[in-house]
């Protein structure tokens, strides 16, 4: 079963720093008829997928700091800033707040997430 208190840190990391197929990264911590709600936008999962190109081009040295999670039966939320150095050598920092409601089996199938970025 994964752990949501390691979703924060790891899930941002392995897609767009790992060498493993972005499908198995994403079914690992997903169930297959995810709904992502972020800022609006809502992936599925195969635009999660797709999402991990541009993640593996354009970032680079990720810093993750949780500062926070919540568990409660189902139902869990977080509280994480995220910097990375792009490929254009410009820092990125964004706070992220994720809401989500997990399987049975622990992965999370639907969140919705607000971002903020901040000053690096």
């Amino acid at each position: 079963m994964p752990d949501f208190h390691a979703f924060p840190t790891h899930l941002p990391h392995e897609p767009a720093f790992s060498h493993e197929d972005p499908a198995t990264i994403v079914d690992r911590c997903h169930t297959p008829d995810l709904e992502h709600h972020n800022d609006g936008i809502i992936l599925d999962r195969r635009r999660l997928i797709d999402h991990t190109g541009p993640a593996r081009r354009n970032a680079r040295e990720p810093d993750i700091r949780l500062h926070e999670t919540l568990l409660d039966g189902d139902r869990a939320a977080a509280r994480h800033t995220m910097t990375v150095l792009t490929g254009k050598d410009r820092t990125l920092r964004v706070e992220v707040h994720p809401f989500a409601r997990l399987a049975p089996d622990g992965r999370i199938h639907r969140v919705h997430s607000i971002t903020r970025t901040v000053e690096p």
